[in-house]
């Protein structure tokens, strides 16, 4: 199956499910295993669980196979493996946790995804002048959150409170 056929048919089954916060990396410069690795977002065990389904289904659909997938039991975190493609389908804590963006993201594909006012959005499977962009450039990382006030004064007060506590004993009895 033609890659771009293949992601399409799995951003549309994210999207039919409401998956939150889609993202479509090329990963063919990196590993020889796979040319797509696909994150989503789902809110809760059932949806995630929901989103891997609607994906197995889509691309058997689309002619497609699923050669595996790991985690519905739970449901925090599932991935479908789609040969050419895998789909990580996660709760936001464990993918900001994990932050797989960091690891694949270098070379996202840019891909055109539903309306999300609902009137009338196009399917990943509409073509889109510049979707799949495969010389897309890397995405720009955030810089790190500044210091709040409130971390700025616990870190000395946790620092008094250890200089005022008595000093242990040594095996020796000396202070």
């Amino acid at each position: 199956m033609d890659i771009r056929k293949l992601q399409r048919a799995i951003v549309d089954a994210l999207e039919d499910v409401k998956a939150q916060d889609i993202k479509v990396f090329n990963t063919s410069h990196l590993t020889e295993l796979f040319d797509r690795v696909i994150v989503a977002s789902g809110t809760s065990n059932r949806q995630t669980k929901a989103l891997a389904s609607s994906v197995r289904d889509k691309v058997k659909e689309a002619g497609g196979d699923i050669i595996s997938t790991e985690g519905e039991d739970i449901g925090e975190w599932v991935l479908v493996d789609c040969g050419d493609a895998i789909v990580h389908i996660l709760q936001p804590a464990l993918r900001q946790y994990y932050n797989l963006e960091e690891i694949w993201g270098d070379k996202p594909v840019r891909i055109k995804l539903a309306n999300t006012s609902g009137f009338g959005g196009a399917h990943a499977s509409e073509p889109m002048d510049d979707e799949e962009d495969e010389d897309a450039t890397p995405a720009v990382k955030k810089p790190a959150a500044r210091k709040t006030a409130a971390t700025k004064t616990a870190k000395p007060a946790a620092r008094k409170t250890a200089a005022a506590s008595p000093a242990r004993k040594t095996s020796s009895g000396r202070r």
